[in-house]
């Protein structure tokens, strides 16, 4: 959540649809990645069209909430889309907006850390080729109340959206993934899915986060409430009220790698950093990437986990506005509110790469 899982985007020829400053727990953006963001906003909402279906409208507590999703290229060029934005390989991101009587439902879902998108992390469209792909609605999103259901594709960044589409659903029970055999090392940590030097590496990440963690959960109760370089780097303008927010964070993240159950699952083959289930605490799933990473500093194995164990409902419940250190740097200029609900923040925060005070 993930951690959810934490360079910049080349820049490829053509038209780009991708949202750089949205969706999944990714690397530091720099100045490639802005540059792409800026010539993605200047496409054409007619470029790439979505539509959703579903073959029923009607769906008992048995059945797979099956749905549709299909985006066209409209237009006579070809389009790069970042493929975590797209339902390739299912949702790994909330790309539906999902409503019962109006009200939001939430998205359960992993949230990813990823290292920064190459070539390898986008997919072309040629003009007219459509891609298409059916995904289970409640695998991701919590359906658990009956009733009607409002869906809707969405990347708000660059102006994506789908036509709107209604499901009468009966509510059913999330569904938990199935990890394995637990092995309890300690009173309070368990591995799965892990060799025993992987138990060792993430051992010794788990200490370097709770120090981390502890260091900056120390510096907000310690210091004088003002605008110091610290805070106004990862959350913007000082408020009392800000400052308020990051404390109660850091406590309870301290709290939970200090106190709390955490189990660590090594089976990910991903390329990502890491990832968890924000209502599934204190399970942390980490990829590829985590494993060479360093241990602290800039985009570590302790931050990776501070950035996860940031988006557990319990603990801070933070999201994934922007990633990377360039990017979390200007939404703490632009949107503080967003910045203190935002996990690379917090991450880059406690690894305090380069040392600010």
């Amino acid at each position: 959540m993930s951690k959810n899982v934490r360079g910049g985007f080349k820049w490829m020829a053509g038209w780009l649809v991708s949202a750089s400053l949205v969706s999944a727990c990714g690397a530091p953006a720099d100045e490639a990645q802005v540059e792409v963001a800026r010539s993605s906003q200047e496409l054409s909402a007619r470029d790439v069209s979505v539509r959703i279906s579903s073959d029923k409208a009607t769906l008992g507590a048995g059945e797979t909430v099956a749905v549709t999703i299909t985006l066209t290229n409209d237009s006579r060029h070809p389009v790069k889309l970042l493929k975590w934005n797209t339902p390739v390989d299912g949702l790994e991101e909330a790309l539906l907006e999902v409503t019962l009587n109006g009200e939001a439902v939430a998205f359960t879902g992993p949230h990813y850390k990823r290292p920064a998108a190459t070539e390898k992390d986008f997919l072309t469209l040629a003009p007219g080729e459509s891609l298409s792909r059916t995904v289970d609605l409640g695998e991701v999103y919590d359906l658990s109340r009956t009733g009607i259901y409002g869906v809707r594709f969405e990347v708000a960044s660059q102006k994506l959206q789908s036509n709107d589409m209604t499901l009468w659903v009966e509510g059913r029970a999330s569904t938990k993934p199935s990890d394995g055999p637990v092995t309890q090392l300690t009173s309070s940590i368990s591995y799965t899915n892990c060799t025993t030097t992987q138990q060792s590496t993430v051992l010794q990440a788990l200490n370097a986060a709770s120090t981390m963690a502890n260091g900056a959960s120390s510096y907000l109760n310690t210091t004088t409430p003002s605008g110091t370089p610290r805070y106004t780097t990862w959350f913007g303008a000082y408020s009392s009220s800000g400052w308020g927010t990051a404390k109660s964070h850091f406590t309870a993240i301290k709290d939970a790698f200090d106190a709390k159950p955490v189990t660590v699952d090594c089976k990910c083959k991903k390329s990502y950093y890491a990832y968890v289930y924000p209502n599934q605490p204190y399970i942390i799933y980490v990829c590829n990437a985590f494993w060479s990473a360093p241990m602290t500093g800039t985009d570590s194995k302790g931050g990776t986990l501070i950035h996860e164990m940031s988006h557990f409902t319990v603990v801070a419940g933070t999201d994934d506005h922007v990633y990377g250190q360039s990017g979390a740097k200007s939404l703490a200029i632009s949107d503080p509110a967003s910045a203190l609900d935002n996990a690379d923040s917090h991450e880059y925060f406690a690894e305090n790469t380069p040392s600010q005070q």
